[in-house]
C-alpha cells in the first residue's frame, strides 16, 4: 500500500557546543550555507535524513560529517515543525544537541564545510528558526546543569577547580558564588583530585581534577540537583 500524501521533508539540525578555557566563554559551531535558499547565510549544522535511515543515525552522520566526529555525546532536544518555516518546501527539523572539546574537532573537515565556531553571545544573524534552537539549546544546557553533571565533555580531562567553575558561569552567563558552588561540587565525589598543579596563573597553583567516569556516566543517567543559589 503506498499512501497518498503531499511530500514532507525532515532534516537534522545539531546544535554543537563547545567552551573555550583560555576565553572562559562557549561556543556554538555554525557553517555558511552553499546552497539555496540562504546560500551564504550562517546556519547550524545539518541535512535530510535519508529514506531507509534512523533519526539517531542520521543525526550521528550529520554530526561527522561536519566535526569528524563519533561517540560523542549526543541527544534529541526537539521538533520543529511550523508549516512556513522553510522557503524550500515543507520540511520538519529533528533538533539535536552536542557537547563536544574544542581541540577534539577535526578542524581541517570543518574548514572543508565552512563550519567555524562563534561566541554564544555574540552569534550571527541565522537562517530560518535557528536562532530559536540555539536558544532552546542555551535553556537546556541550563537544566542539564542544575540536574545532571556537565564538563566532562567540555573540559579537558585534567582541569582546576576555578576552570570548572568558570564554565557554570558561562553557562548561566552569571558569577556564582565560588565557596558555595565549591562545597556543592565536591559533595558530589565526581571528581578525582591528582597531585598535580597548574601553575599558569599563579606560583602557588591550582590543583588539578579528573572527573570520576563511572560516577560521571552514572549521575548523567540518573541525574541529581545541584542548587548553586543562582
Amino acid at each position: 500500500m503506498t499512501y497518498q500524501h503531499p511530500k514532507l521533508l525532515v532534516a537534522i539540525d545539531c546544535l554543537v557546543f563547545g567552551y573555550d578555557t583560555s576565553e572562559n566563554n562557549l561556543k556554538v559551531l555554525l557553517f555558511e550555507r552553499q546552497v539555496e535558499p540562504f546560500a551564504g547565510g550562517w546556519s547550524l549544522i545539518g541535512g535530510f535524513v535519508n529514506e531507509q535511515e534512523n533519526l539517531s543515525s542520521a543525526a550521528e552522520r550529520v554530526l561527522e560529517k561536519f566535526t569528524g566526529l563519533k561517540d560523542v555525546f549526543l541527544e534529541q532536544l526537539s521538533t520543529f515543525g511550523q508549516a512556513d518555516r522553510d522557503p524550500g518546501g515543507r520540511v520538519v527539523s529533528i533538533l539535536y544537541w552536542s557537547l563536544i572539546k574544542l581541540d577534539e574537532l577535526h578542524r581541517d573537515i570543518a574548514n572543508e564545510h565552512g563550519a567555524r565556531w562563534f561566541d554564544l553571545d555574540d552569534l550571527p544573524a541565522l537562517v530560518l528558526d535557528h536562532s530559536a534552537m540555539v536558544r532552546l539549546g542555551a535553556e537546556q544546557l541550563v537544566q542539564n546543569a542544575k540536574l545532571r553533571p556537565i564538563g566532562f565533555e567540555l573540559l579537558p580531562e585534567e582541569f582546576t577547580l576555578p576552570q570548572l567553575k568558570q564554565l557554570y558561569d558561562a553557562i548561566y552567563g552569571k558569577q556564582i558564588d565560588d565557596r558555595n558552588f565549591r562545597k556543592k561540587i565536591l559533595s558530589t565525589d565526581l571528581l578525582i583530585k591528582t597531585e598535580k598543579k597548574d601553575k599558569s596563573s599563579s606560583k602557588k597553583g591550582a590543583f588539578l581534577y579528573q572527573f570520576d567516569t563511572e560516577k560521571y556516566n552514572y549521575l548523567r543517567k540518573q541525574g541529581y540537583h545541584l542548587d548553586l543559589n543562582v
